[in-house]
């Protein structure tokens, strides 16, 4: 499949993805660096996701954030709210000199995405497990005005073991919502440490298909594979089964001494730790 995907999309297409997502990852660590506080490993993890939306996949216009047509996104997981600043910053919303205010009060940056602060944010959270049921609600909503938008939410794993999740999709798959498009930030870990150590949430693929939606399993960090699957599904008509991607990822993606690391869960990096990674991304 691999092959495939890789010829939807450009070679150079490609490497400008991966600059970016560099860029964001680069962005990611200065901020939670400056503000001493945040989550660093889902951030990073969720980084390439991200890119491959809004800078390839994604209807949306910096200069009219509320344009009725443009495609929604919902961070259910709100702790990687940096990196949804940071790409959200690079795609025109607003500007990077922002970007060092996070989690600052009367900042328009918080900790966790909100939609009356943020332009370019779609939905508030950051209470787990609620995600899946806002993006159904948005769907439904531009469904009766006739609007054929796509709705995207990202879940991390670990949220999987919130109820209202399941609740949710089987509210997506009885509403036969196929503009709605579920990715997982599959990184493994949590902020007690793994999920299958935590409360085993295996088998993914299975529950997904269970609750009646077509089901994806790929490389998160492999933009052949994030946009080839993305574009497969994307034009799927209003009333088809919903769609869920299971991305493979990496906590802390990016560098080395922060990946597969439950203890960069929800800490910001050291000043120590920030230079090193800095010059592991090359900057």
């Amino acid at each position: 499949m691999k092959d495939r995907n890789l010829q939807m999309i450009s070679e150079e297409k490609i490497q400008q993805l991966i600059e970016t997502a560099r860029l964001v990852r680069i962005n990611v660590l200065k901020m939670l660096h400056k503000a001493n506080s945040g989550h660093t490993g889902g951030s990073l993890s969720a980084a390439d996701i991200l890119v491959a939306l809004y800078f390839h996949v994604m209807r949306h216009r910096p200069d009219d954030p509320d344009w009725k047509e443009r495609d929604r996104f919902v961070l259910s997981k709100g702790h990687a709210a940096p990196a949804l600043y940071a790409v959200l910053s690079m795609a025109g919303y607003f500007d990077a000199q922002q970007l060092s205010t996070l989690r600052q009060l009367k900042s328009c940056l918080q900790g966790h995405p909100n939609a009356r602060l943020t332009k370019g944010v779609d939905a508030t959270s950051g209470s787990l497990g609620q995600g899946l049921s806002v993006a159904n609600g948005i769907a439904l909503g531009l469904r009766l005005d006739g609007i054929g938008s796509r709705v995207y939410a990202l879940l991390g794993d670990g949220e999987l073991q919130e109820g209202q999740i399941w609740e949710a999709a089987m509210t997506a798959a009885h509403r036969k919502l196929g503009k709605v498009t579920v990715i997982v930030d599959n990184n493994g870990l949590q902020i007690d440490g793994f999920v299958k150590d935590v409360k085993n949430v295996e088998p993914i693929k299975d529950k997904w298909s269970s609750f009646g939606w077509e089901v994806f399993t790929i490389d998160g960090h492999d933009f052949g594979a994030l946009i080839g699957t993305l574009e497969k599904v994307k034009d799927k008509p209003m009333t088809d089964r919903p769609t869920a991607i299971i991305a493979k990822t990496v906590k802390g993606k990016g560098v080395s001494f922060f990946e597969n690391k439950a203890k960069y869960h929800g800490v910001a990096p050291s000043a120590e730790e920030l230079a090193a990674a800095l010059k592991e991304l090359g900057e």
